[in-house]
């Protein structure tokens, strides 16, 4: 297996968190596994690394019975269809995900727009799945215009996904540092929760809030009006971070193709 697995056990439920290798930025994806069945969040951007999730998910011997994406982010749903489940996504997410369109891969491989667009609409509220109970919120702005955030309170489990990196470059490109903040800062508001499921890098505590508060503190300092010097200074800065290519993706949206 090329990416990493992660097991948590959480009495009714057990999470196993898939993390990419870093050529895709420890993108993860969460498999919750109940007593009947597997909930699977967020896909990948390679298929080799979605099928690797999938594969894995079959091991566990237990339908794998939707999955849901979290926001209108590539890395996060480009492998929907190898899923061979229903796609569950807030509305929002799904008009961004069609606005998007096709998606191309760094391979020049073009996966249609059809092959992941979400198919079920997920309404925010909570749903008691074998006995547990998914508590779905939908938080606009940040990293993304739109996300869903996933709690499972009797588990004591948050599964932020890009409201929260782990330890990789943060990904700026809906220019919304201030929505961000704002949503992180109410992340560490929540109470009863200790386990953080990021949606780029492993598994974590409440302790990854201050330092994704620092990360963007630090990126709003140095975000001028020059791409290059920005990765430059904030590499420089942390410099054991994952990922700082996904730094050019977002250069690319927030000061043109040219960089």
């Amino acid at each position: 297996m090329n990416g990493m697995v992660t097991v948590l056990d959480k009495g009714a439920v057990r999470i196993h968190s898939y993390m990419s290798p870093a050529d895709t930025f420890h993108t993860t994806t969460q498999l919750i596994e109940t007593s009947a069945r597997i909930i699977a969040i967020d896909a990948q951007l390679l298929p080799a690394y979605t099928d690797e999730v999938i594969a894995y998910a079959k091991g566990l011997g237990k339908p794998l019975d939707r999955l849901i994406v979290t926001h209108a982010h590539p890395d996060h749903y480009n492998g929907a269809a190898r899923f061979g489940a229903p796609v569950h996504a807030l509305a929002e997410v799904r008009e961004q995900i069609i606005a998007r369109g096709d998606s191309k891969l760094p391979t020049g491989q073009v996966i249609p727009v059809i092959d992941f667009t979400p198919d079920v609409e997920l309404v925010p509220g909570t749903e008691v799945i074998d006995g547990v109970p998914f508590v779905f919120e939908a938080v606009s702005g940040g990293e993304a215009a739109d996300e869903l955030l996933v709690k499972l309170p009797d588990q004591r489990v948050l599964i932020a996904q890009d409201l929260v990196y782990n330890d990789v470059h943060l990904y700026l490109g809906n220019n919304d540092i201030t929505g961000w903040e704002k949503a992180v800062d109410a992340l560490a508001a929540e109470s009863g929760y200790d386990t953080v499921l990021a949606g780029h890098g492993l598994p974590t505590g409440p302790e990854v809030y201050a330092e994704v508060r620092r990360y963007l503190a630090d990126a709003r300092e140095l975000l001028g009006d020059d791409g290059e010097a920005y990765k430059k200074a904030i590499v420089d800065r942390y410099p054991a971070h994952v990922g700082p290519f996904i730094i050019d993706i977002a250069n690319r949206s927030l000061f043109g193709a040219g960089h």
